[in-house]
């Protein structure tokens, strides 16, 4: 399971570096990436324009993705830049509790896709899609929220190779983009209509 991966690495002794996780997760880096990402901007909070740097780097990573890179690429003075105590204590932690929880449902479907490149390019393309919709939606609107989720999911599912998990992340961030979608029309309507 992946959370057991993952608590493995949080209790190693080894260092909690970007180069280290990647090294860990190898082409799951990416999706391990976008997950913690774009969890900040899936919380109905305001982040004061945190978000948008959060995912404009879920962007960057996803794109990666697409032009097929086995491995994160970071800065070399990002690589073993410590990840602090906030992500490795508090951070990691609250996700992998949430991912056990959908471990508890999820079931190794299609895991074969998921071993496809082709098919992690299109993921790429989907994370790169809800991110952007994410970022575009109206400030302070809580619009982003349902995007961001959206990828996360897919996220979630790309580290448990879940068809029907890819499915909800899809369905989530499609109606999400419906939403931003519905209410900036009718926001241009009532705007135009005013003046």
């Amino acid at each position: 399971m992946f959370s057991d991966e993952l608590e493995r690495w949080l209790k190693s002794d080894g260092p909690k570096t970007l180069e280290a996780l990647n090294a860990v997760f190898a082409e799951r880096a990416f999706a391990v990436g976008i997950l913690l990402l774009m969890l900040v901007p899936a919380l109905p909070l305001p982040t004061g324009g945190v978000s948008h740097v959060l995912e404009l780097v879920a962007i960057v990573l996803a794109a990666e993705m697409v032009l097929g890179r086995r491995t994160v690429w970071v800065p070399g003075r990002w690589r073993n830049r410590e990840l602090g105590a906030t992500i490795t204590g508090k951070t990691l932690p609250f996700v992998m509790r949430r991912i056990r929880q959908v471990e508890r449902f999820s079931r190794r479907r299609g895991s074969r896709l998921f071993g496809q490149r082709w098919f992690n390019r299109i993921l790429g393309l989907v994370l790169i899609a809800l991110a952007l919709a994410a970022a575009l939606a109206p400030p302070f609107s809580g619009l982003d929220t349902l995007p961001s989720l959206g990828a996360v999911v897919v996220a979630l599912s790309i580290l448990l190779e879940d068809l029907v998990v890819l499915v909800v992340g899809l369905v989530i961030g499609t109606g999400g983009i419906v939403l931003i979608l519905t209410v900036g029309a009718a926001l241009v309507r009532l705007l135009t209509g005013l003046l």
